[in-house]
């Protein structure tokens, strides 16, 4: 059976993607697939990915907004948008979890929007480890991304890895 012969049934397309590439960008095989992200996700081994509850929206943002300069990342089918900053303290009002500070990373975010996070610890398509907090959507989708960030070596950040590290401990 090759992978075209999946297409009828698209979670099972979407398996065949991943196991012939299990490094793949997840929103890609997602797209070609026809299902959510997070249902390709979810079919990443259970130590790839965490869940996290979206009532610990507030508690997650506030851990890695201690963490420095991290990347954020927003993928969606026209742009992949990665800025570099500290994530500032945010608080709640007018419907919006609102972020605001001396940082390149600013705005409001529907937190009540959020209906899953994962902490995500897999191997990027350069074959490094790559490690990150996902927030998801109702539809399945990336509402965003916060990365564990990399030295001039490409080296995950030994403090934020550890950081990272704990969040996994502290919400297994």
């Amino acid at each position: 059976m090759t992978i075209a012969d999946t297409a009828g049934n698209p979670l099972d397309h979407a398996r065949k993607l991943l196991a012939a590439k299990p490094d793949g960008l997840i929103e890609a095989i997602a797209r070609e697939a026809g299902v959510p992200t997070r249902a390709v996700l979810e079919m990443l081994p259970a130590e790839q990915r965490l869940f996290v509850a979206p009532e610990q929206f507030e508690a997650l943002w506030q851990d890695i907004a201690s963490w420095g300069t991290v990347l954020f990342l927003m993928h969606t089918p026209d742009i992949v948008l990665e800025v570099e900053g500290a994530l500032p303290v945010g608080s709640f009002g007018h419907g919006y979890y609102n972020i605001h500070g001396d940082s390149p990373i600013g705005g409001h975010i529907k937190a009540q929007n959020c209906r899953a996070i994962y902490l995500v610890d897999r191997a990027s398509g350069q074959g490094r480890r790559a490690c990150s907090v996902q927030f998801f959507n109702e539809a399945g989708e990336v509402m965003f991304k916060i990365f564990v960030r990399r030295d001039a070596h490409r080296a995950l950040l030994p403090d934020q890895l550890k950081r990272f590290d704990d969040l996994k401990t502290r919400f297994a």
